[in-house]
């Protein structure tokens, strides 16, 4: 078996330079993405040793794989057992690491060489999917500074939108001592005033403890037409648990933000791109990426994908992953719809089984 040799700087640079160009372009056919997804497969069997093993035992190879639906999906527990990355950890510009929330301290690590995808990534697709044709908005990030959680995605993310997106008002109201809650009601009150439009962005537990912050206050606000909310992730061990109905009732009586303008966005450490869906007025909200993701509905047990309305486990093929794998399979339970699809919670059952054996069937070939 060849051993895996890391990139050269020109390699890197040249599928760097055709990545950024791709997901410049205002959309890409089917032809197009295949053939993109197949050139970074091949460069990530070549120098990305544990992935290249998975794919032998599978009997995938840059050869014999001729379709990105063929490409193997990682589990996404691979990340927190083995280091998934072409480039050397330590010749990274940035690693994201996981919270470590399913299995105690045992973080997943995302290794990034250089951010200009993953800033590219994002930016094109916030612009098009949250801003809503303006150009900037004054904004409030209710989680903290990337220079507090230098580690974090979602920091990260958040700080690309306020610095790429946000109106010079905009801050940060959550650091190392809580809620900045005087700050946040003074804003509140001003934007509310002004009639200027909006935008507050954050953890979806975040929301949470500012609305039971304001409650206790007696506090309730109408925000102007045209504001926004965006919130990311769940309530699970950070704040007390609400059922995803009562949560986008609450955050439209305590802004005065119709549940239609409450984006909800799909993120993952693992992942260099992010989903979004068009409100949250009916749930579960269909939600889609850009271009240069695509999702497919599998069966955890067989692998196969499953046909149009009926559950299975997520797997995504993220073009932004170029450095890692591009296909991961998730925990998240969803079902393919026109438009998109839906998310519908974690595995449980035969389906958490089946994302168990998978991730033991790829330690063994990885580790072998």
């Amino acid at each position: 078996m060849a051993e895996a040799v890391h990139p050269s700087s020109q390699q890197a640079a040249a599928l760097v330079s055709e990545l950024l160009a791709f997901i410049a372009r205002p959309d890409e056919d089917d032809h197009s993405f295949n053939a993109l997804a197949l050139r970074l497969f091949a460069h990530q069997f070549q120098h990305n040793t544990a992935f290249q093993k998975f794919c032998q035992q599978r009997g995938r190879t840059p050869r014999s794989v001729r379709h990105w639906r063929d490409i193997p999906a990682v589990p996404i527990n691979g990340f927190k057992d083995l280091t998934l990355s072409c480039t050397p950890p330590e010749a990274c510009e940035r690693v994201f690491m996981t919270s470590g929330t399913t299995r105690g301290d045992v973080k997943g690590r995302h290794y990034h060489p250089q951010l200009q995808v993953y800033d590219l990534s994002m930016t094109q697709n916030f612009r098009q999917r949250f801003m809503a044709g303006r150009e900037r908005m004054r904004m409030g990030i209710l989680f903290p500074s990337e220079q507090l959680m230098p580690n974090s995605s979602l920091a990260h993310y958040l700080a690309l939108a306020l610095h790429q997106f946000g109106t010079p008002e905009s801050r940060y109201y959550l650091n190392t001592e809580g809620l900045q809650l005087d700050a946040l009601c003074t804003t509140l009150a001003q934007v509310q005033a002004s009639g200027e439009p909006f935008a507050w962005l954050g953890a979806s537990y975040s929301f949470v403890h500012l609305m039971d912050a304001l409650q206790a206050r007696g506090l309730s606000f109408r925000l102007p037409v045209g504001s926004r909310l965006l919130d990311t992730g769940g309530f699970k061990g950070q704040s007390r648990e609400m059922d995803m109905d009562a949560f986008y009732a609450s955050l439209a009586s305590t802004f005065g933000v119709p549940r239609s303008a409450c984006i909800n966005m799909y993120g993952m450490t693992e992942l260099s791109t992010q989903f979004y869906d068009a409100g949250n007025a009916q749930l579960p909200a269909v939600k889609s990426g850009p271009h240069w993701i695509r999702t497919r509905v599998l069966d955890p047990l067989t692998g196969q994908e499953m046909p149009e309305g009926e559950r299975g486990i997520l797997a995504h093929t993220d073009l932004g992953n170029f450095n890692s794998v591009t296909t991961i399979l998730t925990e998240d339970v969803g079902m393919a719809v026109a438009g998109g699809f839906l998310l519908l919670g974690r595995a449980q059952g035969a389906q958490a089984k089946g994302c168990s054996l998978a991730v033991d069937e790829f330690l063994r070939a990885a580790q072998s």
